[in-house]
């Protein structure tokens, strides 16, 4: 299967660029955090700061990737085009940037005030997003991605809503399911907002900056059905039942997932490339630690006793969030924005340009990959080993801080370029109408 792709209808660089340098923020940030909370963080899935790294990296880290990937490549992909990319993107970003912040803060210093706001702005920014994005909706689902993208949305929508009725019982103290809704919105959240659009992305991007062989149309298809209709079924049994089918539901959505990863990897052992490039180690690692942190996950269907072992959950979720997810999107961005940057350029100069290796050379990506694996092995050892916390903090935002100076490096040489095309195209002006004058 082969993505038929139309560059020319890419958003300007701002657009998806802002969501892209921001994210890593939040990295150093759900770092820094661990370091000083990390067992608190590990000893309970409730504790103020377990929810407030979860959410800086969900939240914050994966929600500002996401957008920013969905806007770069809805009308690349599917055609569908933001009728106005950048405003959305100005209104967007600050409200889900100060959003996330204020969630965060007030899941982890109980302020009942920043929690209410968090949730009010993410919600108002999703509302801006989604509306804007809905013009997929009008495009026939003639690829998996395209459909990927439009049961994604849906996911995000579902899992917003969740998130902020649980927000405001939480700060207003309503009397509602609070564990069988918290596991709703996180189903909803990893496993249709995250994972279908990680599998609609994947389709493209890995076979085009891998070099795989293409994804098989069957289950490039099914993928995102499965996840969707698991989630339907878990989220209708906790409403009317029976309840016996939803650790049947929790199960089949885990095993999509596990097919999934095993495919990839199966793909990425056929890749054309012999060098194995950061990107691959990122998604290679990442595919292995969400297979893991699944099938540790189907564990807790099988033996239901397992749930009360810290550190059974503790570790299944930083495999899958950090292990996973933010490997995913760490790996991406090594690659999207040097190529982002090449592609406008060249648009702009319509000449030769600098390669995209010039924008970010590939010793400059697989040296924050050594740093964000050990952050994952460390952070993964402290619900064993405690004292491992702050190392393993460190490392992670080191890890994000580097993935964000990196991305920083490839923006600035992008506008040394684009100030030297416009300056060679100011010389060349003058000449001609010095040329001019003299005749």
């Amino acid at each position: 299967m082969k993505a038929v792709l139309s560059f020319d209808s890419a958003p300007p660089f701002a657009a998806p660029l802002r969501f892209f340098l921001t994210a890593p923020l939040f990295g150093v940030l759900a770092g820094l955090l661990f370091a000083f909370d990390g067992v608190d963080a590990l000893a309970s899935r409730w504790s103020p700061a377990a929810l407030g790294l979860t959410h800086l990296l969900t939240a914050g880290f994966m929600l500002q990737a996401m957008i920013g990937a969905a806007i770069q490549v809805l009308p690349v992909v599917a055609g569908a085009s933001l009728s106005r990319p950048v405003p959305v993107a100005r209104v967007v970003h600050p409200l889900s940037f100060v959003g996330a912040l204020l969630l965060v803060g007030g899941l982890r210093w109980g302020s009942p005030f920043a929690l209410e706001a968090g949730a009010l702005l993410l919600m108002l920014a999703v509302t801006v997003f989604v509306v804007a994005a809905s013009v997929v909706f009008r495009v026939r689902s003639t690829s998996p991605t395209i459909r990927g993208l439009k049961l994604a949305f849906i996911a995000l929508v579902v899992t917003v809503l969740l998130g902020g009725l649980l927000a405001f019982a939480l700060a207003r103290g309503w009397q509602l399911e609070l564990a069988a809704l918290t596991d709703l919105h996180a189903g909803w959240g990893l496993g249709g907002w995250a994972g279908v659009l990680l599998a609609a992305v994947a389709y493209v991007v890995v076979p085009m900056f891998q070099l795989t062989p293409g994804y098989p149309a069957r289950p490039a298809w099914v993928f995102p059905l499965a996840i969707m209709g698991a989630l339907v079924v878990w989220g209708t049994s906790a409403v009317f039942g029976p309840s016996w089918l939803i650790p049947l539901a929790q199960a089949s959505l885990a095993a999509t997932g596990i097919a999934f990863a095993a495919l990839t990897l199966k793909l990425q052992w056929q890749r054309r490339r012999a060098k194995a490039d950061a990107t691959y180690r990122y998604w290679q690692a990442g595919m292995v630690a969400s297979a893991l942190a699944l099938a540790m996950m189907v564990g807790v269907v099988l033996f239901p006793e397992l749930p009360h072992h810290a550190a059974w959950i503790s570790v299944s979720g930083v495999l899958l969030i950090v292990g996973g997810f933010v490997s995913f999107i760490s790996g991406m961005l090594c690659k999207i924005v040097p190529f982002l940057a090449w592609l406008h350029l060249q648009q702009l100069a319509q000449t030769r340009v600098p390669s995209m290796n010039q924008f970010l050379r590939d010793d400059e990506t697989l040296r924050p990959w050594f740093v964000h694996l050990a952050a994952v092995l460390l952070l993964a050892g402290t619900a064993l080993l405690p004292v491992l916390a702050l190392p393993a903090g460190i490392a992670l935002a080191v890890s994000n801080g580097w993935l964000g100076w990196n991305l920083l490096q490839v923006t600035r040489r992008y506008r040394r370029c684009v100030a030297s095309v416009e300056d060679g195209r100011a010389a060349a002006t003058e000449r001609n109408g010095a040329g001019d004058a003299a005749a």
